[in-house]
């Protein structure tokens, strides 16, 4: 296993790096074929133009429609990514990634079948299709320290877990961001021309809503946390907190609703102050702006009788649930 070293943010010269991560690409896939993973998160975005810049025609940049993300998010990425001129093709693989979740209730056994669809069964379809030999993705530091540290398997980690990925899914897998945290892969990203309406974003994670709902992950029980998310980043976008969102809990809880008892669902909310994703804290929201996320959550998102607000630091908590 690889020893990753980290380059904190005092020490990015971002035109240095954007230089030698080019140069690196274009050097690995060489004469050959390389497809790209892009969600429209920082990470996966800076990929997309590091990628783009780096091999041009040669490389094939795919939007993964798990099901799993937010409110029309893979067309606004799409759409959003034409304009800067990288030509995106949408995948419809939400069948495959609803039928692999289906029965599982383990945050860990979710995230291996979130891995396995993801690498074998899409993108290695894909790439055999294709004739390509790699694959681009926007693997972070954080996402190498959590996993190997024990505390939670980020799904796309998997060199540093000794899993040789030509041999399991017949490509090589490039990871340009591996050396850098947020903080410093935001900065990266402005350099690249990227909109701050993206190098800017919330980080959200690789298995998408799934991470937030506790419990079965069916397409019902997306759709609700869907929903909650988009009022939370409504309502939180202004407060310019790391990151905020919405967790749909297991268990119901009673309610009441025109004075019977609404045996309802249970969102947990949570807004994070962080720089880089290791330590957290959460934000401290006005008591009206947390009046105004229980309203509209309980009215506009069928069947949520009870709001909460996480006030765990990270650690022990962590940012996501799941």
């Amino acid at each position: 296993m690889v020893k990753i070293k980290e380059i904190p943010l005092e020490k990015l010269i971002t035109k240095d790096f954007i230089k030698e991560k080019l140069q690196e690409i274009s050097s690995i896939v060489g004469s050959g074929f390389a497809i790209n993973a892009l969600s429209g998160g920082v990470d996966s975005s800076v990929v997309t133009m590091l990628g783009f810049k780096a091999l041009g025609n040669k490389l094939r940049t795919c939007f993964i429609d798990s099901g799993l993300m937010r409110h029309r998010e893979p067309q606004y990425v799409v759409a959003l990514f034409k304009t800067l001129g990288v030509p995106v093709e949408l995948i419809d693989a939400k069948k495959h990634f609803f039928d692999a979740l289906k029965g599982i209730e383990d945050p860990e056994k979710k995230r291996e079948a979130i891995t396995h669809i993801f690498y074998k069964e899409v993108f290695g379809g894909l790439v055999k299709k294709s004739g390509a030999r790699f694959l681009l993705q926007g693997t972070n530091y954080t996402d190498i320290e959590e996993t190997v540290a024990g505390i939670k398997r980020q799904h796309n980690i998997l060199g540093q877990l000794g899993i040789d990925t030509k041999e399991v899914y017949g490509y090589q897998v490039i990871e340009p961001l591996i050396e850098l945290r947020k903080s410093a892969i935001r900065k990266v990203g402005r350099a690249l021309g990227l909109p701050a309406e993206i190098y800017k974003r919330p980080p959200f994670p690789g298995p998408a809503l799934s991470a937030r709902v506790i419990g079965e992950v069916t397409p019902q029980r997306v759709e609700i946390v869907r929903k909650a998310t988009k009022i939370v980043e409504e309502e939180l976008s202004k407060t310019g907190a790391f990151q905020y969102l919405a967790i749909l809990h297991k268990d119901r809880v009673t309610g009441i609703r025109n004075g019977k008892r609404d045996f309802g669902l249970q969102i947990e909310v949570r807004c994070w102050e962080s720089t880089d994703a290791k330590v957290a804290t959460p934000t401290k929201l006005s008591y009206d702006t947390m009046m105004v996320l229980g309203e509209r959550i309980t009215t506009e998102v069928p069947g949520v009788v009870s709001v909460t607000y996480n006030i765990t630091k990270k650690p022990p908590s962590t940012i996501e649930a799941i």
